[in-house]
């Protein structure tokens, strides 16, 4: 068992090593930056400006993580909410069932 852990160890730190050291020094951008380069090329031109925009990236990432939170939570809430209704119905089902008896 230890010898398989300590394989799976290597071959996991291999994973990550050996793309870093095959590359070597290649540029690393995203699909992001790359979208962002075509549209500048193009001359698009936005519709409107934001009604609003955020004072700096902290902002930004801030209400970005307060809404990945609220959906979250509502999300959370609805399981939570049909697990025990459903768990509800179980019990009352048992509770009729040893009340026939």
């Amino acid at each position: 068992m230890r010898g398989r852990n300590a394989s799976l160890l290597l071959a996991a730190a291999a994973i990550v090593v050996l793309p870093l050291v095959l590359v070597g020094n290649a540029e690393f951008s995203g699909a992001d930056g790359q979208a962002q380069d075509l549209i500048d090329q193009a001359g698009y031109q936005p519709w409107f400006e934001p009604l609003w925009e955020p004072p700096s990236g902290e902002i930004e990432s801030l209400l970005f993580s307060l809404q990945a939170a609220l959906g979250a939570g509502l999300l959370g809430y609805y399981v939570g909410l049909r697990r025990g209704r459903r768990e509800g119905r179980q019990e009352d089902r048992r509770t009729e069932l040893h009340a026939g008896d």
